[in-house]
């Protein structure tokens, strides 16, 4: 794939003993754009890790959570995704741009410029949660084939840990990263299962562009879930290391090397950012919508997950939105949990200095894949446990809406740090946007705290 430019100084220093070799890929995304005249071919040429993150943000603890709001809430929990589009788009942004601009992830900026303090306590609540987020997720995909074929769920377990293992210990980075940008075509069965809805227009238009907010335990705890399914931390780390994959991908294997990024990079990195989310809200916005028009309108309020919805939504929008919504959660899962134990697995080696890269063989970066191993197979014994899977993934989406706050902290922090951006600091609006998202997910996790009961 081509990529961005080439930096100044690459390829003239000692190899980074903690980054694999990559063999480096001749030209570069400036130029070969250059030479594109369909604006089509251009705009796809960009998209890249920016793509993944917002379609693996609709895993199926996000499918869950939306659908759960759209079933309690009806058509007033549409304005969320309006009101979130910029807000995690600009922090991906950050943490695209943090990646490119140091030359490294998330978890390896705190090391070097932070505390240990800091950097503990953030990488070990995000592996913990990711951890459990995936046995949610394997539980779902599971539960979703049993709607589409006669096998019982728990037999199904194993068999999709295994498959999804093998995609990232013996596949190389170029092979996931394609299998990622198929796998996003699997939700645009939401879009489809809305259609099928046929919901009120203007019912649709006044929860779209009228907030509505209530201060009591159901609401905050739904409001919680959907910031915290949304505005992911594993999302953060996961897109700060793809963006250095991407650059090791092409030959820019040393820490210098990879240090620095131009005017042209950023506005690139900012399309497929954008791209990504506006993807990732709209399949938000049309779970809702689906789930809105047929559950909440029917009175069916009380569904626990993705799968629950798809088996109500049977008899009310027919058999090909019940196809679609099992076909959605199934290609969002395969694609999430990887990049849940994947952002784990970054955040560990670059905290604690292991070698890592989905491009380097196991036996080199042995530590790094038993970071992506242990946690999906904890996650799959917790579908052994007893502990319902159907829960876990509304629940997981609470946890991460308090994870969050403290960690959008520090990233700001680190965005607005010249030490480490340089002259790539936060400029004013992406400030503005970027400590408002900081504030509301602040505000969201607290107000959940003070009505808790209510």
């Amino acid at each position: 794939m081509w990529r961005r430019g080439k930096k100044k100084g690459q390829g003239r220093h000692s190899p980074d003993p903690l980054i694999p070799y990559a063999r480096p890929v001749s030209g570069s995304l400036e130029a070969m754009l250059a030479r594109v005249q369909n604006p089509i071919a251009r705009f796809l040429k960009i998209l890249g890790p920016g793509l993944v993150t917002g379609a693996s943000d609709d895993d199926p603890s996000g499918i869950g959570t939306y659908a759960v709001a759209g079933a309690s809430l009806g058509f007033a929990g549409l304005w969320t995704a309006l009101a979130t589009f910029p807000m995690m788009t600009v922090v991906q942004f950050i943490c695209a741009k943090v990646g490119m601009v140091t030359g490294a992830g998330l978890a390896r900026v705190l090391r070097r410029h932070y505390s240990k303090v800091v950097l503990y306590p953030v990488v070990g609540g995000l592996v913990i949660a990711n951890t459990i987020n995936a046995g949610a997720d394997i539980g779902a995909i599971a539960a979703a084939l049993n709607l589409l074929v006669p096998i019982p769920a728990p037999v199904m377990i194993v068999p999709i840990a295994v498959t999804i293992l093998g995609l990232q210990v013996w596949g190389s980075y170029r092979l996931i990263a394609q299998t990622f940008k198929w796998l996003t075509l699997a939700l645009f069965a939401y879009i489809g299962a809305a259609l099928y809805a046929r919901p009120d227009p203007w019912e649709v238009l006044r929860g779209t562009f009228v907030p509505t907010l209530s201060f009591d335990t159901r609401f905050m705890t739904t409001l919680v879930a959907i910031l915290g399914t949304t505005i992911s931390p594993y999302l953060f780390f996961w897109q700060a290391s793809q963006e250095v994959e991407e650059e090791i991908s092409m030959g820019r294997r040393t820490l210098k090397a990879r240090q620095g990024a131009t005017e042209t990079e950023l506005r690139y990195a900012g399309v497929d950012v954008t791209t990504g989310m506006f993807f990732s809200n709209a399949v938000m916005y049309f779970i809702m919508l689906a789930t809105a028009g047929t559950l909440f309108t029917a009175g069916k309020t009380d569904i626990q997950s993705a799968t629950e919805a798809a088996e109500a939504l049977r008899p009310l929008a027919g058999d090909a939105a019940y196809v679609l919504l099992a076909l959605g959660v199934i290609g969002a899962g395969f694609l999430a949990v990887p990049v849940l134990t994947g952002s784990s697995a970054y955040a560990m080696a670059e905290t604690l200095g292991w070698r890592y890269g989905l491009d380097e063989k196991p036996r080199r970066a042995k530590l790094f894949y038993a970071m992506i191993v242990v946690p999906t197979l904890i996650g799959m014994l917790i579908n052994f446990l007893g502990i319902n899977p159907i829960t876990a993934l509304f629940w997981t989406a609470v946890i991460n809406g308090f994870l969050a706050p403290p960690m959008l902290l520090v990233i700001m922090l680190i965005a607005n740090n010249s030490r480490v951006m340089g002259d790539k600091v936060n400029g004013r609006w992406t400030n503005v946007v970027g400590w408002a998202t900081t504030a509301v997910m602040w505000a969201a996790a607290v107000g959940l705290v003070l009505t808790w009961g209510l």
